[in-house]
């Protein structure tokens, strides 16, 4: 009887950790750059029941096998690209990736699925590349983000929504020379002269993600990157199919349907498992109140 209480009581917390994603990608899906998270479950080992005592000439006393429930393993980002929204803002930039992967057996592009990876017939997983404007914190650490709403400070420092550092292709602080209206991003994310059209000798530090599955999100938009796996970040290069877009931002990435039909099955699944913890609540309460007695 205990051990459907503990199942029961484990659906009832993965329930909760589901609902909680789906509200966060909910609140979320006005927030500038935001990728949305999906909640992924699995069981625990099962295990194998057998007969204890009983005849001894039985053939076998195996029973079966028993799940003990489940449990939410982790919550993963689904780093695609989100809609493009124009604002007119000299100070907003957008990222629109679509890098390809050729297949070392093939030597044609790999075909990622809608959740951008591509799993072989082997079980090896190929994450698609993505690109994300590189920052740096105050206390020096070097941070990844999709939001582009970009400020300027009084000195010229050209900072993120969070305040921290853009950085150039050389890993250096933007700074700018004169006011954001004096200067032009192209599409390869150098800066430019808005009346000559003469390059600055600035380029946007555009950083390409090898494997974006190992990104860590630190808040606000913000991911750090986890090498524990060999993932590598490195610089745009001149043939990734990236375009950078001046007076844009990117929306979040978060699928409204999809995000309203998990919370309400989230809910729905949590209240079921409840009912089962009332059920043994009151079968035990019997057990030792009325049972008990006799």
């Amino acid at each position: 009887m205990l051990r459907g209480l503990y199942t029961a009581t484990a659906g009832m917390i993965t329930q909760q950790r589901r609902h909680d994603t789906a509200t966060q990608n909910i609140v979320n899906m006005n927030t500038t750059g935001y990728k949305q998270v999906n909640s992924v479950s699995r069981s625990f080992p099962e295990m194998l029941i057998t007969l204890v005592g009983g005849d001894a000439n039985l053939p076998t006393k195996r029973l079966g096998k028993l799940n003990t429930g489940v449990f939410a393993e982790e919550s993963l980002s689904m780093n695609l690209q989100g809609t493009i929204m124009e604002t007119g803002q000299k100070n907003d930039f957008s990222i629109s990736s679509n890098m390809t992967v050729n297949d070392p057996q093939t030597g044609q592009p790999v075909p990622f699925d809608a959740s951008g990876k591509f799993v072989r017939a082997d079980g090896t997983v190929t994450y698609q590349p993505q690109a994300y404007f590189t920052v740096q914190d105050a206390d020096g650490n070097t941070g990844y983000t999709r939001d582009g709403h970009f400020e300027i400070t009084g000195t010229g420092q050209l900072l993120s929504s969070t305040g921290s550092q853009v950085l150039d292709n050389n890993g250096q602080p933007v700074v700018l020379t004169g006011s954001v209206e004096q200067f032009k991003v192209d599409e390869q994310g150098r800066l430019v002269d808005a009346a000559t059209g003469a390059p600055t000798g600035v380029t946007l530090g555009i950083s390409v993600i090898d494997q974006p599955n190992q990104l860590v999100r630190q808040g606000n938009g913000n991911f750090s990157l986890s090498d524990e796996n060999g993932a590598t970040a490195r610089m745009m290069a001149a043939g990734d199919n990236v375009q950078i877009r001046q007076g844009y931002l990117e929306g979040s990435n978060v699928d409204a349907s999809q995000a309203t039909v998990d919370m309400n099955a989230a809910y729905r699944a949590y209240e079921a498992n409840q009912k089962v913890v009332q059920f043994y609540d009151r079968s035990l309460e019997k057990a030792v109140n009325e049972v008990g007695r006799v």
